[in-house]
């Protein structure tokens, strides 16, 4: 038997007493109640919203691309370990601290803010070479994370759904030290063999559906997302892998070319260490945020905007926050919970909310889950490789 959520009229510290199997139960928890308080946190933070949260918008973004320049002055002479690095955080800084609150139209409500820093401009048309060129379109993001993703938080239709995107895994026959690393070297490429294809795949879906097609997502395992012999493997090919691959590890590198092919090369070395190492950043930052032995998942759509908050806790999980230098490292992603509650407002508005948030999960007897980034990434680790599952959370009206 599967917990059941059930709006009821009692909340507190019952309203998540576990199961004899161990599992919380969530029965007692009014979610209109606690979807009431949540949009009174919001209508709050709304009215806060202004030029003080563009100004640290822009502290927090120069961050990252005044790491590239200087990662670029020295590394043609040998393969240096600070410039990948250097490369690494600018790479992670404008996906994290930009594109990701720019593309849920974060700043769009600030008047005084430029247009290339809106939704409306930010990484469109020629903008993507100077905003945020990566493996992943700008519109396939958007569509991927902001719209599917959020709306749909571990539910199957959820395509950042870690244990049933890694289901062929959990279920193989392969030794758990295996396992573990295939994890550890997928992680390294993950941008352009994860959400390259499939932010691209979601996207090509909801244009489909659209013009009145049916839309079907598809799958990964399918050798047609990936040659250039099909449609669908020569949009990623020129739409992703040809446009970033291209500056990155080619153009970039051929300026050292009068420097000599010695120096070409050092380049092309950094550029790659830089490459993994942002491949494991983010992969560290953002895997983890939904995945875990605590964490809920859900069988079914949700059934109305009163519940929609009430999943988004009992789904996410926040990193330890604190200091400027700590939250840029975490690139606000240790303000999950927040964010998942709150997508399209600035990131200074989590530090903000964070208390008055953690007192509305008391309030209702809901965890506000907050722990170190490495141990939830052991957690999540577990999850992908079969030791642990996610909590299966059923609606009340699918219990019955």
């Amino acid at each position: 038997m599967l917990p059941a959520i059930h709006p009821g009229r009692a909340s507190g510290s019952d309203a998540r007493a576990p199961r004899s199997d161990g599992v919380p139960r969530y029965e007692h928890v009014d979610v209109k109640a606690l979807a009431a308080d949540l949009q009174a946190l919001r209508v709050e933070l709304l009215a806060d919203v202004g030029p003080a949260d563009l100004a640290h918008l822009k502290r927090f973004a120069r961050w990252g691309p005044a790491a590239t320049p200087p990662a670029y002055a020295t590394p043609w002479t040998a393969p240096i370990p600070l410039s990948a690095f250097l490369l690494a955080e600018g790479n992670f800084a404008r996906w994290a601290l930009s594109t990701h609150p720019i593309s849920h139209r974060a700043y769009d409500r600030i008047p005084s803010a430029p247009e290339h820093l809106t939704s409306r401009r930010f990484a469109k048309g020629w903008r993507r070479f100077v905003d945020w060129l990566d493996w992943i379109t700008p519109e396939a993001w958007h569509e991927e994370h902001d719209l599917v993703h959020h709306f749909h938080v571990s539910e199957p239709r959820d395509p950042d759904h870690v244990e049933l995107n890694l289901g062929w895994l959990r279920k193989s026959k392969l030794p758990m030290s295996l396992r573990y690393a295939f994890v550890a070297g997928f992680a390294t490429i993950w941008k352009p063999a994860y959400y390259a294809p499939n932010t691209l795949k979601e996207l090509r879906a909801a244009v489909e559906r659209r013009r009145g097609g049916k839309g079907e997502v598809g799958t990964l395992l399918s050798w047609r997302a990936w040659t250039p012999l099909t449609k669908e493997g020569r949009e990623l090919w020129t739409q992703c892998y040809l446009p970033y691959g291209g500056v990155k590890f080619v153009a970039l590198p051929a300026l050292f070319a009068p420097l000599g092919p010695q120096a070409v090369a050092n380049v092309f070395l950094n550029s790659l260490a830089g490459e993994v190492l942002a491949n494991l950043h983010s992969f560290l930052m953002i895997v983890p945020n939904h995945a875990g032995a605590d964490l809920a998942c859900f069988e079914q759509p949700i059934r109305d905007k009163a519940e929609f908050g009430f999943r988004q806790i009992i789904a996410s999980v926040n990193y330890k926050t604190g200091t400027p230098l700590i939250n840029f490292l975490h690139g606000f992603l240790n303000y999950h919970i927040e964010h998942h509650l709150f997508p399209d407002l600035p990131l200074r508005q989590y530090e903000l909310a964070q208390s008055r948030l953690k007192a509305i999960c008391e309030k209702h007897g809901l965890p506000y889950r907050e722990e170190s980034v490495f141990k939830r990434l052991r957690m999540a680790v577990d999850v992908m490789v079969g030791k642990a599952n996610l909590q299966p959370i059923v609606t009340a009206t699918s219990a019955q």
